[in-house]
């Protein structure tokens, strides 16, 4: 089993300005949040965001990642199921924005999630979640007021983002997805996979490429092939993983896509966790509550920068590989993630900025969680205080 980290590219400026009289500092962030959405469909077909639908293939850029791509319903669809908005990729590298590992983690292995009151079938939901409690430490707690949670509602098909990603994500469900697909669904919600993009996979696995329907030879790369980023949690391929896809999945011809290196098929598993799912899940959510072994890591269980939310002083988000929190206005870069140890405090013992003062070239001063340096005519960040 393997987690998955969205990589999430953004912009942020900073702007000094020097007036006459009087000299002011002023910071201007920009960013765009980055979603991806995993759809499900049936046990011997593939998850698919669209079932039944195909459009043009194209190279687009995530960041400095090239992938192929498919069109479909005005949405960018990779490896069959991963949903990409339409501003989230480039016709180009974009030299200017940078990827960073964000945790995606959900904080003290908690799940808040609300249900449509339209979602047919609410059981699956239910059986779902009592699947996932009895075999891991992941707990779901109904919403009550919390900014961050899954929302189960209906939809074309199976469908969930990868991770936390901050706000409402949605878990769509249409009539077709049983309470197996369901389990699949939360899976990548809490930051799974598919089993078959590991980076060890062709040692297990024979990907037979003359089977596959013309034009999605790209969904049978693994994350590496792709420039994504992820980790293997396990010591080999779970054929009897939840988040496997089947032998016939985008088969064009009836015959199997994926087999075991002895040409046998496999029997697809959507009816529980499996052995291997648990071992990583209890690596990414210990039963402690603690880090999901990424030693302290200070970016776990913080979403990503989300564009479209609101945020007041306090909030945390991740943000091209750092942790930021928000004061006011403007926010505090508080270290790298995968740090579990606050960088050395270039800040101590600065004065703070005080537009009523006037500096000389070779002043420091502290500003919006930054160190500065006067120059000539302006002023020149050195770095993040903390």
């Amino acid at each position: 089993m393997k987690n998955f980290h969205l990589a999430v590219a953004c912009a942020l400026s900073l702007c000094l300005f020097n007036s006459c009289e009087k000299e002011d500092i002023n910071e201007i962030s920009e960013a765009e949040n980055t979603t991806v959405e995993i759809q499900s469909n049936d046990i011997e077909k593939a998850e698919e965001a669209f079932p039944g639908q195909k459009g043009q293939s194209q190279n687009l850029f995530y960041g400095l990642h090239s992938l192929e791509v498919a069109t479909i319903n005005d949405t960018y669809v990779f490896e069959g199921d991963i949903i990409f908005s339409k501003n989230q990729l480039q016709e180009s590298t974009d030299a200017t924005r940078s990827t960073g590992r964000t945790g995606g983690r959900w904080a003290n292995n908690t799940v808040y999630y609300a249900i449509n009151p339209s979602l047919p079938n609410q059981a699956r939901v239910t059986n779902a979640i009592a699947n996932w409690e009895a075999s891991t430490s992941v707990r779901f707690v109904q919403r009550t007021n919390q900014s961050d949670y899954v929302y189960f509602t209906p939809g074309s098909g199976c469908s969930s983002y990868v991770g936390r990603i901050g706000g409402r994500q949605d878990i769509t469900l249409a009539s077709g997805c049983s309470t197996g697909s369901t389990i699949h669904e939360i899976g990548h919600a809490v930051g799974l996979w598919h089993e078959q993009s590991r980076a060890d996979r062709d040692d297990y696995l024979t990907i037979n490429l003359n089977n596959v329907q013309d034009g999605v030879d790209y969904n049978f790369l693994t994350y590496v092939a792709q420039g994504q980023d992820g980790t293997e949690y396990t010591a080999q391929l779970d054929f009897n993983s939840v988040m496997l896809y089947s032998s016939f999945a985008f088969s064009k011809n009836g015959q199997p896509t994926i087999t075991k290196k002895d040409g046998s098929t496999y029997t697809t598993n959507r009816t529980a966790l499996s052995n291997g799912d648990i071992t990583g899940i209890n690596i990414m959510y210990p039963g402690d509550g603690g880090d999901g072994g990424n030693s302290g890591d200070i970016c776990d269980g913080v979403a990503a920068y989300n564009s479209n939310t609101n945020y007041t002083i306090g909030n945390q988000v991740t943000y091209q590989g750092n942790l930021y929190e928000r004061v006011n206005g403007g926010w505090t870069n508080l270290g790298p993630c995968g740090s579990n140890q606050p960088p050395a405090d270039i800040c101590e013992g600065v004065p703070a900025y005080n537009g009523n003062q006037s500096y000389s070239v070779g002043d420091f001063v502290t500003y919006q969680g930054g160190l500065y340096e006067r120059l000539s005519t302006s002023w020149d960040r050195i770095g993040d205080c903390g």
